[in-house]
């Protein structure tokens, strides 16, 4: 019981539920409103990471830069890919019919040269850094490193103005309107293709802002991006497929779940845990949690 109420674990939980939050954010935009399944996305985590550590390391930059650098660098790659791939892909309306399809295949060749590239490029070892000299900072109930409370007070921050954004701006309700429905969107006047494609190169950023998040409390490496993958198709899968709002939720959940899962039992049962519950929920609500009825564009 003791376990339970440690603020110190609630604070581990927040921590990785907010992370997870933001990694699933970009998942769930880009799947949203342009219905393409980026299995690449763990891949877009792995290059804002090395983004952050080159900077740290190699240009003697401090944390706060790489938080403009990596969003910025996987928003560039995002924006060459939709001008260079995607963008002729959507055009063609025989292809656009299996877009999902399409997409899943491209993504996943996608997820493999970025894998391969910085593989050949940098090596495969394992690398990392201490932002603030690993710091501690102490809360008063609780003890965190400076890379750890970044983490939470950026994830935060990003995730809940995502939130605010969708529903009090022109744009966000915009975003929201093609995300509900698409061809009702374009007959009320909005710029769908202009919208999807803003919609693709925040989704990459924000993955890229992840990235450098993650590169300040866990190590980089090539491969590191797969479990993020997974965790960020669990979440959306709990707070439903285009909710963004259910991406925060969903987020939490599995922070909470993994955290206080694996303190309960042994990070051996981390997998269980988190596959456990993605296969519960595709039983029992298929929708997600917040999912009401299925998309339709």
């Amino acid at each position: 019981m003791d376990l339970l109420l440690s603020p110190q674990l609630l604070a581990a939980a927040l921590i990785a539920g907010a992370l997870y939050a933001l990694v699933a954010l970009g998942l769930n935009l880009i799947y949203g409103t342009m219905r393409l399944l980026n299995v690449a996305h763990g891949e877009l985590v792995m290059v804002g990471s090395y983004v952050a550590s080159w900077s740290f390391s190699l240009l003697g930059l401090g944390p706060w830069p790489a938080l403009v650098l990596s969003p910025v660098a996987a928003g560039l790659l995002g924006y060459g890919l939709y001008r260079g791939l995607f963008r002729r892909l959507l055009a063609n309306p025989a292809l656009s019919q299996r877009i999902e399809a399409n997409s899943l295949l491209l993504f996943f060749g996608i997820s493999i040269i970025l894998q391969n590239l910085v593989s050949l490029l940098f090596t495969a070892t394992p690398r990392g850094y201490q932002p603030f000299g690993g710091a501690v900072i102490d809360l008063g109930v609780a003890s965190v490193t400076g890379g750890r409370l970044l983490v939470l007070v950026v994830a935060g921050i990003v995730t809940v103005a995502a939130m605010l954004l969708l529903r009090f701006n022109t744009v966000g309700l915009a975003v929201k309107a093609l995300i509900q429905n698409r061809e009702a969107a374009s007959l009320a006047g909005i710029d769908t293709e202009k919208l999807e494609r803003w919609s693709f190169i925040a989704g990459f950023a924000v993955a890229g802002l992840a990235g450098a998040l993650v590169s300040m409390v866990e190590q980089v490496s090539p491969f590191m991006g797969f479990p993020y993958m997974i965790a960020a198709f669990v979440i959306i899968i709990l707070g439903g497929l285009g909710n963004l709002t259910g991406s925060l939720i969903g987020g939490l959940i599995l922070g909470l779940l993994e955290t206080y899962g694996v303190a309960l039992t042994s990070p051996n049962y981390r997998s269980i845990l988190v596959y456990g519950v993605f296969i519960a929920v595709l039983l029992i609500r298929p929708q997600g949690l917040l999912g009401r009825t299925r998309i339709v564009r």
